[in-house]
């Protein structure tokens, strides 16, 4: 089967024949129709993830296909079935195989392509405002990164918690996109003075930053007393150098969401989270955006795409073009 292959944190990955991976005994595997792209995927290609990858290894975090075998010890799922699934690795390639407990039935109208894309974004943001921020109703919600693939989603899941949202992200055209998200209010980072601008909006309850500096540290000092400081990912290459002092004069809290992490200390967390956000979109209240689907062939072009900020929601690799 074709995949992508990282060798060596040194070299890029590259597309390769191997064989098809076979299912251990609490696993399923997966006839891929499509893969989602995320900024961990570049991460992990130069070892900088938090979970550094055996090598060679095929990448790919999240995926939606088929389930064509089952491990002996897998109930409550079978052969055919519609699925989203993350392996972490793997699915960048035409089977992958995940371990059932990672793995949600899809409802009938959602496409493989809104599947693949679906999982850690939403969940993220879902997690890190229901969860961790417990974010309220008439609360001021700023969303750094707001077009990027897990801001947009704080931007839609802010909005219909009921809070007042405030996007920021570079340029018209990603302004545009968060505002047709929910965004209330819309400050472009290339030209907004972020403290002032926020601090004549009356100030902010929760920031969701997935970008770090030079955003993070402005973003910050406009939180009333009581706020929450999101800490989602460092998209802009920095991450905050947070001072205590402020911490303390404002009585603020700094809070880590990492999504992966509950798989290993608290999945039915996740489970309940997603089976949330499936019953979201099937009511209509959330939909992906996804600003790119490529064939596999044109992968690289997908990465090219994150690591320049070119894209807007997700990037999806289409496997499977002929599947629904």
């Amino acid at each position: 089967m074709r995949a992508l292959v990282l060798s060596d944190f040194d070299t890029p990955p590259s597309m390769q024949d191997i064989p098809p991976p076979e299912p251990g005994p609490d696993d399923v595997r997966i006839s891929v129709s499509a893969c989602g792209l995320n900024f961990a995927d570049l991460l992990m290609q130069r070892g900088k993830y938090q979970e550094r990858p055996d090598l060679p290894c095929t990448l790919g975090m999240e995926v939606a296909g088929v389930i064509t075998a089952l491990g002996t010890n897998v109930t409550g799922f079978r052969k055919g079935q519609r699925i989203a699934a993350f392996p972490g690795l793997g699915g960048l390639a035409q089977q992958a195989v995940c371990a059932a407990n990672r793995c949600v039935a899809l409802p009938e109208d959602m496409s493989f392509v809104d599947a693949a894309g679906f999982q850690i974004a939403y969940g993220t943001s879902h997690l890190a405002l229901e969860h961790r921020a417990k974010l309220q109703p008439g609360e001021t919600l700023l969303v750094l990164g707001a077009a990027g693939g897990v801001g947009l989603t704080a931007v839609e899941i802010g909005k219909a918690m009921g809070a007042r949202v405030i996007a920021v992200a570079r340029g018209a055209e990603k302004l545009e996109i968060a505002r047709a998200k929910g965004a209330d209010i819309c400050l472009d980072s290339d030209t907004a003075d972020l403290r002032a601008d926020l601090r004549a909006l009356g100030g902010i309850d929760v920031v969701y930053d997935a970008i770090g500096e030079p955003l993070a540290t402005p973003a910050l000092r406009a939180l009333k007393p009581e706020g929450r400081f999101l800490a989602i990912g460092f998209a802009g290459g920095k991450v905050p150098q947070i001072p205590a002092n402020i911490l303390l004069v404002k009585n603020l809290t700094v809070i880590g969401l990492y999504w992966g992490g509950y798989l290993t200390f608290d999945p039915a967390r996740l489970t309940d989270s997603l089976s949330t956000l499936l019953a979201w979109y099937s009511q209509g209240r959330i939909a992906p955006h996804i600003s790119h689907v490529l064939p596999l062939d044109r992968v690289d072009e997908g990465f090219a795409l994150l690591r320049d900020r070119k894209s807007t929601g997700k990037i999806v690799i289409d496997l499977n073009p002929e599947a629904i």
